[in-house]
């Protein structure tokens, strides 16, 4: 038996550190996607959009490359879109179908689009367009199966799940060093040919390194997953979670909407309260409505940010093209930073536990209690980069491009281990999947800003980032909301305590 919890414990942490280098080297590499214009452009992608420009006597002057430049950021515009959006198909399958079927999905989607830029050129450089929406995608799909992997470690589960969502982000980087191969000779499609071929790898890991199903929460006992498992041991995880499912209690808003706090649960009222909350109740709570405009407007920010880039950087250093491949290796570079940024999110999630509950806490209500000031801090990081982002100045974009990596990693993890602490386990796919598509639709507009930005105001994205700004204030109501219903909770609980005192007090006077 110890052998076999030695192998056990042996295979969780294979899992976790192959799961990190997936996340970390392939996931979230189209967010890299300020570096691949650069070589893009080099290799005359959308060059037919570019027309000259002549002063009044007809001598040439440049080059008016504005289309250009409109036509990169519409595809990074439905890569960002469909990245997001088709979450709520990706949760309900990955839900209902298991980890294998939603990976074997992801995977076949990344490798065609890893192989449309490979064999894309100069002239069909409409392939862009399925192309990067297809690694967009696929890559979601492998940062989804891939977060339950902090079930596993229950104590860290937090820090795991922000882990894995920095890596996602850090995973940009990858665009870069196929920048700086191209600079140093190695062409583009070569370096697209190989991501292609590590595609053997993640069906290596999603065979021997990952269940067929689902990862459960809590943990049973010796709990096991891969090839040599069995048919036995998938059946006994899902009646673990069958079981675990029909005993989750919802500590939050248990009428829907109500702000009013949970009954005593006593007799009936705590057999009512240990039934698992359905879908439809936790998409209308509050708790799921500000955390959807809490994603959604920070989201909005940084894709208007990463889709804009490289135009804005052109303006900034008077189109120097040496200058503007020098800061956009400096934002690449400082995505890397992503992975070591998130943790700090989840030890700030996780700082509660080991310590002992309050009289009458439940462990959700201490993790919803600790996950207020991890909200906090992300509103308060974005407000931030929002304004360094507003200000016309080259220096200042290194500050910004460090807040920006600062609050990316914050907020996703953050997302994923919110949704994992305020509601049941049983609907995380589907929850996820939802708060993702619907930021994905309000992402939709950063397309109509930069078409105001490049038209009515002249290629100065000055007011529209102000605007943004304000309306990043919004976000702090979430938090807001959070600390207010955690201090409901706690004043019931003391009242609770005081009337159990009051009422033994009366109870040994009258003996």
């Amino acid at each position: 038996m110890q052998g076999n919890e030695d192998g056990t414990r042996l295979r969780y942490r294979l899992t976790l550190a192959s799961g990190m280098l997936e996340c970390l080297c392939f996931a979230g590499v189209v967010f890299g996607y300020a570096s691949l214009v650069f070589v893009l452009k080099e290799e005359d992608y959308f060059s037919n959009l570019c027309v000259s420009v002549q002063d009044i006597n007809g001598t040439l002057t440049g080059k008016d490359c504005s289309h250009q430049d409109e036509q990169f950021s519409l595809v990074f515009t439905i890569a960002s879109f469909l990245n997001n959006f088709l979450n709520i198909v990706n949760g309900y399958l990955f839900d209902r179908c298991g980890t294998m079927v939603t990976r074997l999905l992801g995977i076949s989607l990344y490798t065609t689009g890893t192989l449309l830029v490979a064999f894309s050129s100069a002239t069909f450089s409409e392939l862009l367009f399925p192309a990067l929406s297809c690694i967009a995608v696929g890559g979601i799909l492998l940062l989804l199966t891939n977060m339950q992997v902090g079930n596993l470690f229950a104590a860290h589960r937090s820090t795991i799940i922000t882990l894995y969502n920095g890596a996602f982000d850090s995973s940009s980087a990858v665009f870069l060093i196929i920048k700086v191969l191209y600079e140093q000779g190695v062409s583009l499609h070569s370096s697209f040919f190989v991501l292609s071929f590590c595609s053997i790898i993640h069906l290596l890991r999603t065979f021997l390194l990952m269940p067929r199903a689902h990862i459960p929460y809590p943990l049973p006992q010796y709990y096991t997953y891969g090839l040599n498992c069995g048919k036995a041991n998938t059946y006994n995880v899902e009646q673990f979670e069958r079981m675990r499912d029909g005993g989750m209690t919802v500590s939050q808003e248990s009428n829907g909407r109500d702000n009013t706090p949970p009954a005593p649960e006593d007799g009936t009222a705590a057999q009512d309260s240990e039934k698992v909350a359905s879908f439809r109740s936790c998409v209308l709570s509050w708790f799921f409505l500000w955390h959807v405009l809490w994603l959604s407007i920070m989201q909005l920010r940084h894709y208007l940010f990463i889709g804009t880039l490289n135009p804005m950087l052109n303006r900034l250093a008077n189109d120097d093209p040496n200058l503007v491949s020098q800061y956009t290796n400096a934002f690449a570079m400082t995505q890397l930073c992503g992975v070591l940024c998130a943790p700090w999110n989840g030890l700030i999630m996780d700082r509660h536990k080991g310590k002992p509950l309050a009289p009458g806490e439940t462990e959700q209500e201490a993790d919803l209690r600790s996950s207020c000031l991890s909200l906090f801090l992300t509103s308060l990081q974005c407000l931030l980069f929002s304004v360094c982002a507003s200000v016309p100045v080259l220096p200042v974009q290194y500050l910004t491009f460090v807040l920006q990596v600062l609050n990316r990693s914050f907020l996703y993890g953050g997302n994923a281990a919110f949704i994992s602490i305020a509601f049941p386990a049983c609907h995380f796919g589907k929850l996820f999947g939802v708060v993702m598509s619907v930021s994905a639709v309000i992402s939709l507009l950063q397309y109509p800003c930069f078409a105001l930005v490049r038209g009515a105001l002249g290629g100065d994205p000055f007011f529209v980032d102000i605007a943004l700004t304000i309306l990043t204030l919004l976000v702090f109501i979430h938090p807001i909301y959070i600390f207010t219903h955690c201090r409901k909770l706690a004043r019931h609980r003391e009242d609770n305590t005081q009337n159990v005192s009051y009422s033994s007090r009366l109870s040994e006077a009258k003996l």
